[in-house]
């Protein structure tokens, strides 16, 4: 607990009313009260991520606390990132249905997810809490499925409301219910590249609309967030972080209006502001290590058994008793009493005392220190491992997990001797992020700096120009240095609901892609369920999520079915390996980069490491690319293993078709030390090789009790690889370098210096960067054998800008090096925003002569609109087809051409004429045609605007429109080949349908032509009712001439 919050509860009430200065303070008339509040009232706060981020702030807490100071409230809040009404899921419930008949609402979300466990279910918490009251934030993630879901969505709240006031929680009678609506979105695209939010704000208003409909029929008071919260943002003070994420001061605005909605305008305690809101935050982070328990695969889980018997029901109970204590805490707070949480705490009860099962028949091996430790490794020929730093030099290098090197040469350390996670009664975790130096060049640390403490399991951090990206069990943090100091002095939640239900598998190993974007690991068992202002991102069963800070935009961008991916590494040309971990595999990701479906996992590629040499669990992956070490092994994949082979092998990288082989070279080390487990390493900028070394005991998880006692909690090292026979690389000037410089360094060999550089350059403003980019590509040698590399390098900077250089990037596509093309398409992939044919780009790569690209371009056409998607997959499936393509072809050929239920329609927003309407839903015509009626010309998709075709013939047009089209049509002066056919619509539009949506095109993108009647299309219906397939222009023509 901070000082100052035990120390204020355990004042004498003189001093605590005399520091608080108690009064009442006199307030207008304001709404009347919509709950009734009694001494002792249970408040259960349900919902999705608006609610579920209050938990870190504490401001409605403290704002109820503070408008009922003598109620004794008690306050929970179960909300959790990705909730709606009916679908609530957890790794540990078996479904993730909250009600009876929820199921029945849902189609996509529906798809088994796998989860197991006996987590209690939603009821089952509100029964164990007692509830009185329950606030219930919905709308949001509904919002997302569009117009189309809203008759469903009205059922399903009306289902959820009656099921709640059929239930007596308290024992007593039926709870209060209070519906409470959405949020706007913030437009803060004038500061950062962000949606403006008009269209996600109309479907928020459909849902806020429909939730105050559904309530005000069901007799249910409800508090509409929506409209004010527009009001709020009009005034122009940032009250999100993101347009969605409220920060400190949109929490403070919401909290202050709902309380004042739910129980008027009363008088209010006055009290230090601070103080009731620390404590607050204090019972909620034991609450949050309760509902929200980190690594709960063994509380309520799969891994329960064996041996979370032993010790979670104990640890339950336990941290419930410290909460109570906590309520207790801001109760008394209130009164102006005081209160010994220490003495309290040292009240609840015990825990069981845990036996170790490591018994070896040898007796434990001590752990090995200092030159000791040294001996134990064995390097390969010519190649020399020292010792760098460890826990005998630094106490708080305990159990290093990740490393990374800043832009000045010094050596960045998480470590996180709070794992497995926080134990009750114990202290708070003080987990941390250390820089280490050598500053006198020994090749020893001799300086330590914490850049930040108080951390619960860091396992995955990047260091970036705003800050430093930390992964934080549910939260994606960043830490900022405002004033130099190299101390972390502000903390802001940017993203919530990661699951961390096995805390090693939660978003873990951190690397950046080149363009600054973070991919981050992820394991089996958890459902990640995280709203952003692009939508929800909803992950289960492992995979891979990418973040683009500048974007703040985060893809879920491969599901997979790995165990526990901890390592990855993007090669020279950015393709980007990972480690399968509990399995012994490498695999190359791109392929199973495309878009995910909920619950199903995508296709992975093949394993890339020779059967003789697969080792497992592995950890960590980096490429070779460093002057220091031998010029034969440049490229060699790098690898690390923690049980069995202690040690690091090396592999060979290969070609191979589409793809990619190895074959294995040599052990670069090895230990005999049992306690040694690498877990990541990195190149240094003088050219050698650091590694971390968890150095634990214990490491198993189905073999030994998470609170196994030989589990160790205080050894970490770093060790430094080198090759004494060469020369060590002279470091780069690239903190603070002038930009021509950096440029330069661009050219260096190595890929770590140019990792740094690129950093550097995205924390420079663009106006001075691009230019210099411009002038030093164009000044770059074209006879260099690493011209096109370079030039790869200056299209990365400029996309790390959030600012591609189009012309660059349509060279690039066209490069000699197919390597080079490949990094093209997936710079293009991410650059749709920006650039406006994307669609025809990448369609015109899905011909390239090489397979690489041409599966870049399909992976990267999965994350567009269906029409693009096939387009761009039926045009690569005309080449050659090999290993590396068929399982991502078949993936995507079953769920392109498989008529299977959507999650939603693109639905229809209620200011849209009916014929609009029609054409903006999905699957009808905006997709090819798109919002302005220009079509894709590369993708063979006609324009509107300005077409004969729609404004001439009526028949004709709705003879195309029911039946179809198929084959070269000339629009516009044009031919297009007509290679995918046009839908026909005779099965899926009403006469009335096609009526509104033909009148609409024949008047809209500019054009000018007499309406369709409804009588007209069932006409036309009749007499081609036995017309067999699509219409062929020619045939149309025929029938109807221009």
């Amino acid at each position: 607990m901070p000082g100052s919050l035990h120390n204020f509860l355990s004042l004498r009430p003189t001093a605590l009313v005399l520091l608080l200065g108690i009064a009442l303070s006199a307030c207008s008339p304001g709404p009347q009260p919509v709950v009734t509040v009694s001494k002792g009232s249970r408040i259960a706060i349900i919902g999705g991520n608006i609610c579920a981020r209050m938990l870190h702030y504490g401001h409605l807490e403290a704002a109820f606390h503070l408008r009922h100071p003598d109620s004794l409230l008690f306050i929970r809040n179960l909300c959790d990132g990705g909730d709606m009404p009916g679908f609530r899921p957890h790794p540990a419930r078996n479904t993730p249905w909250a009600f009876p008949g929820a199921e029945a609402y849902y189609e996509e979300l529906a798809n088994p997810s796998h989860s197991e466990g006996h987590f209690p279910y939603p009821d089952e918490w509100l029964d164990t809490l007692n509830a009185d009251i329950i606030l219930a934030f919905w709308g949001h993630n509904a919002a997302q499925f569009g117009p189309g879901r809203l008759p469903t969505f009205k059922a399903e709240l009306r289902a959820f409301i009656r099921h709640t006031l059929g239930q007596v929680y308290n024992n007593s009678h039926p709870p209060q219910l209070v519906m409470v609506t959405p949020t706007a979105i913030q437009d803060l695209s004038a500061t950062a590249d962000l949606p403006k939010g008009h269209r996600q704000n109309a479907m928020l208003s459909l849902y806020a609309n429909a939730i105050q409909e559904v309530a005000v029929a069901e007799g249910v008071p409800v508090v509409d967030l929506f409209e004010p919260s527009k009001a709020w943002y009009a005034e122009g003070q940032p009250l999100t972080i993101d347009g969605l994420q409220l920060n400190d001061a949109g929490n403070q605005r919401v909290a202050s209006y709902l309380t004042d909605q739910l129980f008027g305008k009363s008088p209010e305690i006055s009290v230090e502001p601070d103080i009731l809101r620390k404590a607050v935050q204090d019972k909620n982070w034991f609450w949050a290590n309760d509902y929200k328990i980190p690594n709960s695969v063994h509380v309520y889980g799969r891994r329960y058994e064996p041996y979370g018997p032993d010790n979670y029901p104990a640890e339950i109970r336990k941290i419930r008793a410290m909460t109570a204590v906590r309520d207790t805490a801001i109760w008394k707070l209130l009164q102006g009493e005081p209160y010994d949480l220490k003495t309290a705490d040292a009240r609840t009860p015990s825990l069981p005392p845990i036996e170790t099962n490591f018994k070896p028949a040898d007796g434990l091996m001590p752990y090995q220190y200092g030159d000791d430790a040294e001996a134990t490794l064995t390097a390969a020929p010519d190649y020399k491992v020292e010792l760098f730093a460890s826990e005998k030099e630094f106490e708080d290098l305990a159990n290093p997990v990740q490393l990374s090197f800043d832009n000045k040469g010094r050596l960045w350390v998480a470590v996180m001797p709070s794992y497995p996670h926080y134990k009750p009664g114990d202290k708070r975790p003080n987990d941390k992020i250390l820089i280490l130096e050598d500053t006198d060049g020994d090749g020893k640390a001799d300086r330590q700096t914490i850049f930040a403490d108080g951390l619960h399991l860091p396992i995955g951090f990047e260091i970036a120009p705003e800050g430093v990206y930390v992964s934080q069990g549910s939260s994606l943090v960043l830490l900022t240095d405002t004033d130099g100091d190299d101390r972390a002095d502000r903390r802001e939640i940017l993203l919530s609901g990661f699951d961390d239900h096995d805390t090693h598998h939660a978003i873990s190993a951190f690397c950046a892609d080149p363009s600054g974007a973070i991919f981050m690991g992820e394991g089996t068992f958890l459902h990640t369920n995280v709203e952003t202002v692009y939508g929800t991102v909803r992950g289960t069963n492992g995979g891979f999520y990418r973040y683009n800070p500048a974007r703040h935009h985060l893809e879920r961008t491969a599901q997979l079915a790995i165990p526990n991916p901890w390592g990855i590494a993007f090669d020279a040309w950015g393709q980007p390996f990972f480690a399968e971990t509990s399995g012994p595999d490498v695999r190359w990701m791109s392929p199973g980069t495309i878009a995910p479906v909920y619950g199903k996992a995508s296709p992975k590629a093949a394993n890339i490491i020779e059967a003789a040499h697969r080792v497992r669990p592995t950890s960590g992956l980096e490429f070779v690319s460093s002057r220091h070490f031998p010029d034969e092994v440049q490229g060699d994949l790098l690898i690390n293993n923690t049980i069995g082979f202690l040690g690091t092998k090396q592999h060979q990288m290969l070609e191979a078709g589409t793809g990619y082989s190895s074959r294995h070279r040599q052990d670069l080390l090895q230990s005999s030390d049992p306690h040694f487990r690498p877990v990541d390493m990195e190149f240094a900028p003088d050219g050698s090789l650091y590694l971390a070394d968890w150095h634990n005991r214990l490491i198993g998880h189905m073999q030994h009790n998470a609170r196994d006692p030989l589990r160790d909690h205080a050894h970490g090292r770093i060790y430094r690889v080198t090759c004494p026979g060469r020369p060590f690389v002279s470091p780069a000037e690239i903190a603070g370098a002038a930009v021509p410089t950096l440029l330069e360094n661009l050219k260096l060999p190595e890929y770590r210096t140019r990792y740094r550089t690129r950093r550097e350059l995205r924390g420079r403003n663009p106006a001075n960067v691009l230019p210099a980019l411009r002038r030093w590509a164009a000044n770059l040698d074209t006879l260099d054998a690493g011209y096109e590399r370079h030039l790869l390098e200056a299209l990365w900077v400029s996309w790390g800008l959030n600012q591609v250089e189009e012309p660059l990037l349509r060279q690039l596509l066209k490069a000699k090096d197919y390597r080079v093309r490949a990094a093209a398409v997936r710079v293009l992939r991410y650059t749709g925003h920006q650039v406006a044919d994307q669609a025809d780009l990448l369609l015109a790569c899905a011909g390239d002569p090489n397979g690489r690209v041409r599966l870049e371009a399909v992976v990267a056409a999965s994350w567009l609109e269906p029409a693009v998607a096939r387009s761009v997959l039926e045009r690569a499936e005309q080449e050659a087809v090999d290993e590396w393509m068929e399982p991502v072809y078949a993936t995507l050929r079953e769920r392109l051409y498989t008529d299977t239920p959507a999650v939603a329609s693109a639905g229809l927003e209620a200011t849209l004429s009916p014929g609009q309407q029609v054409y903006e839903r999905e699957g009808s015509c905006i997709t090819c045609h798109q919002p302005d009626g220009k079509g894709l010309t590369a993708s063979g998709f006609p324009p509107l605007a300005g077409s004969e075709w729609v404004t001439g013939s009526k028949e004709r047009l709705i003879k195309l429109t029911l039946k179809g089209l198929h084959g070269p049509i000339e629009v516009n002066g044009q031919i297009y080949p007509g290679q995918v056919p046009m839908t026909a619509f005779e099965g899926l539009l009403s006469d009335k349908e096609i009526a509104d949506v033909l009148s609409y095109v024949r008047n809209a993108f500019g054009n000018s032509a007499a309406p369709i009647a409804q009588a007209e299309v069932k006409r036309v219906r009749a007499a081609v009712a036995d017309q067999e397939g699509f219409y062929r222009p020619a045939e149309l023509l025929g029938q109807h001439p221009k």
